[in-house]
């Protein structure tokens, strides 16, 4: 048996991951869910978004899985993901971006992954105010976060048969910030032996919508990577069906990456298939190869009969209607 943390989050992420839970259980699996919470829904209570017990959790678990919680824009409490990240050293964003058919799209067959550095880079935080002229924030890129995050990407290219990693930076114009992640990228490539390419930022924007087929794995600083992957995102489909998982070097928190959707939150017409998906990712973390794939087959055949999708997903039925056909498809 495998003991999880869940944190349903708040806005839609109680019922999707209520609805993930079904999903997982549905394949026979053995896990023990701690649910804890987070959010501003605990400020009251605790003073802070993110409380002591669930780091302990998460820490006493190594696995965690997330519903969208609520970031404010501006102001309030710092966000919780990134709290999440730099308190458990959590230094992976890995976000696979696979088309599905039956799911309205401009583009067919990508097959694509975003290996984005999570501590540090602008998101770091550094930031202070010059009285009220303007604000600072400092971009922080070393030498050790650099070398993780792409020895990590190497290693998935070989372990998952990929044919090819691309570095993504600004060091024709950052050239001592993304001039170290770019050396960095290059030598450990090279000496891991992988193919390797790399390119600017904003060409890679570019040629991702123009012709997405030419990428395979991708590598990033922090804020590069949170851009590219939304983008990437909307070519398969939009935010509602994207997984994500932050792993670090013991610990790993899967996480559905769109956002909590107050305004339809509790009418039952939210999407679960990001979240169920990062199950899948977590899934195959914990060695359950096989229960992984009864559900990504089950979301394919539902995909493609597109008689049971949920609104957002060109279709007709709410979040439990989609759930029973998931459901249905797995046993």
């Amino acid at each position: 048996m495998y003991k999880v943390t869940l944190i349903p989050g708040d806005g839609i992420g109680p019922e999707v991951s209520n609805a993930m839970v079904k999903v997982v259980e549905a394949t026979g699996v053995d896990i023990e869910w701690e649910k804890v919470e987070a959010g501003a829904d605990v400020i009251d209570e605790f003073g802070v978004p993110l409380p002591d017990y669930v780091i302990d959790s998460i820490k006493k678990n190594k696995v965690a899985i997330k519903g969208p919680i609520t970031t404010p824009v501006g102001k309030g409490f710092k966000s919780v993901n990134v709290t999440l990240r730099q308190e458990l050293d959590l230094y992976v964003n890995l976000r696979p971006i696979k088309s599905f058919q039956g799911i309205k799209s401009r583009y067919e067959g990508i097959d694509l992954v975003i290996v984005r550095e999570n501590t540090e880079d602008l998101y770091a935080g550094i930031e202070h105010k010059i009285g009220d002229y303007g604000a600072e924030s400092i971009k922080l890129i070393t030498r050790p976060a650099c070398e993780r995050i792409v020895e990590f990407a190497c290693k998935y290219v070989k372990d998952n048969n990929r044919r090819k990693l691309t570095g993504v930076h600004k060091a024709n114009i950052m050239k001592l910030s993304d001039g170290l992640f770019l050396d960095v990228f290059r030598e450990v490539a090279q000496k891991s032996g992988v193919d390797y390419d790399d390119l600017i930022v904003d060409a890679a924007a570019m040629n991702l919508v123009i012709n997405p087929d030419k990428f395979d794995v991708m590598v990033m600083p922090n804020l590069y990577g949170d851009i590219l992957s939304d983008l990437c995102a909307g070519l398969v489909g939009g935010l509602g069906i994207i997984p994500g998982a932050n792993i670090g070097e013991d610990v790993a928190v899967f996480e559905a990456v769109h956002g909590s959707a107050p305004d339809i939150a509790g009418k039952n017409i939210a999407n679960p298939t990001a979240l169920i998906q990062s199950a899948v990712m977590m899934l195959r973390y914990l060695g359950e190869y096989e229960n992984a794939d009864k559900i990504e087959r089950a979301l394919e055949k539902v995909f493609e009969e597109g008689t049971r999708l949920t609104v957002d997903l060109g279709g007709n039925v709410g979040t439990s209607e989609f759930v029973d056909a998931l459901i249905e498809k797995i046993k």
